[in-house]
Order: structure tokens, then C-alpha cells, then sequence
């Protein structure tokens, strides 16, 4: 019982404390920068932000 108490609390310790490294990391190299652009990469000229242009079981998505 002992041991699983030990894995656990490790767990609860470890796990959040490898996430901020993690964030630290990211935030070091740059890859925060940009995250605006990034968002947009999907959209181009064929499909412009903000418009559908799917088709969701044959017909055409609602426009808003």
C-alpha cells in the first residue's frame, strides 16, 4: 500500500511539473510567437475566414 501511495503522489507531482516545463520550453524557443498566423494557415483563398464552404450531408452549412 505504501508503494502505491509513493507512485501516486510522484504521479500528482510529476506530471504538472513536466507540463511547465514543457510550457517553459515552448515559450523559450518561440513557439508562442506568431499564434495569430498560425490560426490562419488553414484558410486561403477558396475557403476565406469566416465563410463555410463545407457541405454537411449534402447541403450547403448555414451562413450567420
Amino acid at each position: 500500500m505504501n508503494v502505491l501511495a509513493i507512485l501516486m503522489i510522484g504521479g500528482v507531482v510529476a506530471v504538472p511539473a513536466v507540463g511547465l516545463w514543457a510550457l517553459h520550453w515552448a515559450s523559450r524557443n518561440g513557439e508562442f510567437r506568431l499564434v495569430d498566423r498560425a490560426a490562419l494557415l488553414p484558410f486561403d483563398d477558396e475557403e476565406p475566414v469566416g465563410q463555410p464552404t463545407d457541405l454537411i450531408l449534402n447541403r450547403h452549412s448555414p451562413t450567420t
